[in-house]
């Protein structure tokens, strides 16, 4: 194809050149990322030499699906000389990605929960996946456990309990998975009986700041007791169910002492449980075949038993 002599092209023989059509150079100049170089006489719109590279940039950009203001955006900061806008709205067309990735298969895993549980459960399972969002979320779990800890704990604490207690959902489930998230769902999101929680005589017994203490001792106390259970391990007396203790002694204003383990394992005892929630959260979070994923819980429940056998022999 011939040049013509002021270097200048018409916008069909831009589009031919770059191997798109006359409509998506009209929509690239009209909404400024295309600039023309002229019009001709009767009113035509003509492109200078860079046009065609320009364009060429646009198609490819438009083809990694990134939004025409992500484009305009690369486009001014490559004429500033500027790096990052690309990778920026590289990164961030990944993430969305990644997410759409993840809704479809947890899409996929629920329809296959459906289709293959015997036909007088259908119904039941149906109305529990159609409850779950997809890509799921756990801000109902948030939701859940904000109204259950002590009510002048602090902003951070709380934040780091909820960073431990709500299981984030894996990416790609197996239905077994996705029938656990649901069925936390409907955990979390029913009526309280009498419009309250049950809440453990911790929460009734320490403020604000013995609460963080409690908590953040826990939380370690459990990582520690985490550790055995991924082993198999039995219940028995160790660091993990001396920092368990601590972390009461401490809010509590306490030493550990023979005589304050006999008052906790009493205590603990007839504290109100949520065993359902932490079961369903370790059958969300364990690998379909695996061995159980210790949950805060799972971790309580050893550490509580091992303070009960401890109590119980040093009583006999």
């Amino acid at each position: 194809m011939l040049t013509p002599p002021d270097g200048l092209c018409s916008i069909g023989e831009l589009a031919e050149r770059a191997g798109v059509t006359v409509k998506a150079v009209r929509f690239y100049s009209d909404n400024g990322l295309l600039p023309e170089a002229s019009r001709s006489a009767g009113g035509h719109r003509r492109y200078g030499p860079d046009a065609l590279g320009r364009l060429r940039l646009l198609r490819s950009l438009r083809g990694l699906g990134l939004p025409v203001r992500e484009v305009r955006r690369v486009l001014d900061e490559e004429e500033d000389g500027v790096r990052g806008a690309l990778e920026d709205a590289v990164a961030g067309q990944l993430r969305e990605l990644g997410s759409q990735l993840t809704a479809l298969r947890w899409r996929e895993a629920g329809m296959r929960l459906v289709l293959e549980c015997p036909p007088g459960e259908r119904a039941d399972r149906l109305r529990l996946i159609g409850a779950v969002a997809a890509p799921p979320s756990t801000d109902p779990m948030a939701r859940f456990w904000r109204a259950w800890l002590p009510p002048r704990m602090p902003a951070r604490a709380r934040t780091a309990f909820l960073e431990v207690a709500v299981a984030q959902p894996p990416d790609d489930p197996d239905p077994a998975q996705v029938l656990a998230f649901a069925r936390l769902n409907a955990l979390v999101t029913r009526p309280c009986t009498g419009g309250e929680r049950p809440q453990p005589e911790a929460h009734k017994d320490s403020g604000g700041r013995a609460s963080a203490v409690l908590y953040a001792g826990l939380a370690q106390a459990y990582e520690l007791a985490g550790a055995h259970l991924r082993r198999g391990g039995a219940p028995r007396p160790g660091e993990a169910l001396d920092s368990f203790v601590d972390a009461y002694a401490r809010a509590y204003g306490s030493r550990d002492t023979p005589a304050f383990r006999r008052l906790l394992a009493g205590q603990l005892a007839a504290d109100p449980r949520i065993d359902r929630y932490w079961e369903l959260t370790a059958d969300m979070i364990t690998a379909p075949g695996g061995p159980p994923e210790p949950t805060p819980g799972s971790a309580h429940d050893w550490l509580f038993a091992a303070l009960d056998a401890q109590t119980a022999a040093t009583a006999g």
